[in-house]
C-alpha cells in the first residue's frame, strides 16, 4: 500500500509560533469558523491547529480566548469558544472522578490481553492501527494519525465510531492509539471523547458514522463502505458522582522552594506573577507514561521540543532546568531534586499519566517533610466547579466565565 505524503499542519513546538499561529487564525475564529469548523480538509484550514499548544499550555486558554474576544464579539465567536471550553470542562469533569482514569487504564491492559489471546482481534486491530482495513476514509485517517500527530475533530469522531461500531474493537485501545499518537493527547479529552462515543459518558447516547455525513464534510474525498447502521451502547459502569473540587494550595514565601512543573502546563508565569521566587526548576514528564505501548515518535519529539522551548524561556529566570525525569525511575530521580528544598510548588497537574507520577512523588515527600503545593490557574478554578454534569449544563456558565475577558 502507498502512504498519502502527509505533513503535519500543527505550528512548531514553540510559544512564539503558537503566538504567531493565533493571530494568523483570529480573523476567521468567529462567523467563518462556525460555518466550516466541521469540514476535514487537507491541511485542515478551518481550525485553529492550535490543541497542541493549548494542551501543553505553550499558549494557555487565557491568551486564546482574549485575543479571540479582542477581535470578535461573543455573539460571532461563540462557537470557538465552546470548543476552548469543551477541553476545560473534560479536564474538571475527569478531575472530579479520576476513577473514570483509573479504569481506563485498566481497560486498555484488559485489551491487549485480549489482543494477544484472540487472533482474530488482533488481526483486526493491527489492520486499524495501520490503515489495512478497507474502509477508505479510516485508513486514511489512521495513517495520517500516524504520519502526523494530528486528526481533525470530526474525523476523531467519525474514527472512533467506525472502530468501535463497524470494526467492533474496545473502545479503550482506540483511545489508547489516539494517545499514543496524538501530539495533542489529552488524557481528559481522549478517554471522554471515546467514552461519549460508545455511549458510556452519557449513557445510551452513542455516536454513528454515516457515509454521506462523511462524503459531505469531507467534500467528497471519501465514500466509505460497510459501515455499521445501528450504535448500541457499549457496555460499562455507570458514571461515578463528582467528587469534591480540587482546592489548590499556597506556598510559604519563606522557605527555600523548587519549582516543578509537568508537561501539562509549560508556562509557570502565572506562578512568578503572583510571587514565587524558586530557588531551582525541575520537570517530571508523563509524555512517556501514556500507554503500556511506546508512545510515538512524533508525540516524544514535540513534548521534548516544547519542554525544551520553556527551558529556554525560564533559565535566565530560575537557572538551568532539572530533568526531565521519564521512565521507571523518574519518581526516584525527582524526589532527589526535590529534597534539596523546603518546599515544591507546582502548577496543578490534572489527571493523567504526568498525574500519576507527580502524586507518587506527592507521598515521598509527604513521608519525607517537605510539602508538595499545587496552584489552580484561575481559569481551571472558575469553571471545574460547573463540571459536574453534561456540557450543555456547563455551557450556561460560560457568559460568567467570560467576564474577565474583553467583550
Amino acid at each position: 500500500m502507498t502512504s498519502d505524503p502527509f505533513r503535519s499542519p500543527l505550528p512548531s513546538p514553540t510559544r512564539t509560533a503558537g503566538l504567531a499561529r493565533l493571530r494568523h487564525f483570529v480573523e476567521d475564529a468567529g462567523r467563518a469558523y462556525a460555518s466550516l469548523r466541521n469540514h476535514d480538509l487537507p491541511g485542515h484550514p478551518h481550525v485553529s491547529r492550535l490543541s497542541a499548544h493549548v494542551r501543553h499550555r505553550l499558549v494557555t486558554e487565557e491568551e486564546v480566548l482574549a485575543t479571540v474576544l479582542g477581535r470578535h464579539s461573543r455573539a460571532a465567536a461563540e462557537k470557538f469558544v465552546q470548543e476552548v471550553y469543551w477541553r476545560t470542562y473534560w479536564k474538571g469533569w475527569l478531575e472530579r472522578r479520576p476513577s473514570v482514569w483509573t479504569g481506563y487504564r485498566a481497560g486498555v491492559l484488559r485489551g491487549l490481553d485480549r489482543v494477544a489471546a484472540e487472533t482474530g482481534l488482533r488481526d483486526r486491530w493491527q489492520a486499524a492501527c495501520t490503515g489495512e482495513t478497507g474502509i477508505d476514509a479510516f485508513d486514511h485517517w489512521a495513517r495520517e494519525l500516524v504520519q502526523t500527530g494530528y486528526l481533525h475533530n470530526h474525523a476523531r469522531m467519525w474514527f472512533a465510531s467506525i472502530w468501535i461500531f463497524t470494526l467492533r474493537l474496545p473502545w479503550e485501545l482506540g483511545a489508547d492509539l489516539f494517545l499514543r499518537h496524538l501530539a495533542d493527547g489529552d488524557p481528559a479529552s481522549n478517554t471522554l471523547g471515546w467514552r461519549w462515543v460508545a455511549g458510556l459518558q452519557t449513557p445510551g447516547k452513542t455516536y454513528l458514522a454515516r457515509a454521506d455525513n462523511i462524503a459531505r464534510y469531507t467534500e467528497g474525498r471519501f465514500s466509505p463502505r460497510g459501515l455499521a447502521t445501528e450504535a448500541l451502547p457499549v457496555e460499562g459502569p455507570p458514571n461515578p458522582p463528582a467528587g469534591p473540587m480540587p482546592c489548590g494550595g499556597a506556598w510559604d514565601p519563606d522557605l527555600r522552594t523548587g519549582l516543578l512543573l509537568t508537561e501539562d502546563d509549560l508556562s509557570p508565569g502565572f506562578l512568578t506573577a503572583r510571587g514565587l521566587l524558586p530557588s531551582g526548576i525541575g520537570l517530571l514528564a508523563g509524555d512517556d507514561a501514556r500507554s503500556p505501548l511506546e508512545t510515538a515518535a512524533p508525540v516524544r519529539a514535540f513534548t521534548s521540543a516544547a519542554i525544551a522551548d520553556m527551558a529556554a524561556r525560564q533559565t535566565d529566570k530560575h537557572g538551568a532546568l532539572a530533568g526531565p525525569w521519564r521512565g521507571d525511575d523518574a519518581v526516584d530521580a525527582a524526589f532527589d531534586w526535590a529534597s534539596g528544598f523546603r518546599q515544591i510548588v507546582m502548577p496543578w497537574a490534572p489527571t493523567g499519566p504526568a498525574r500519576d507520577r507527580v502524586d507518587a512523588l506527592a507521598r515521598r515527600l509527604d513521608a519525607a517533610g517537605i510539602p508538595l503545593v499545587r496552584v489552580l490557574r484561575d481559569h481551571d478554578a472558575a469553571a471545574w466547579p460547573h463540571a459536574t454534569h453534561g456540557f450543555f449544563r456547563f455551557r450556561e456558565k460560560i457568559p460568567t466565565l467570560l467576564s474577565r475577558h474583553a467583550a
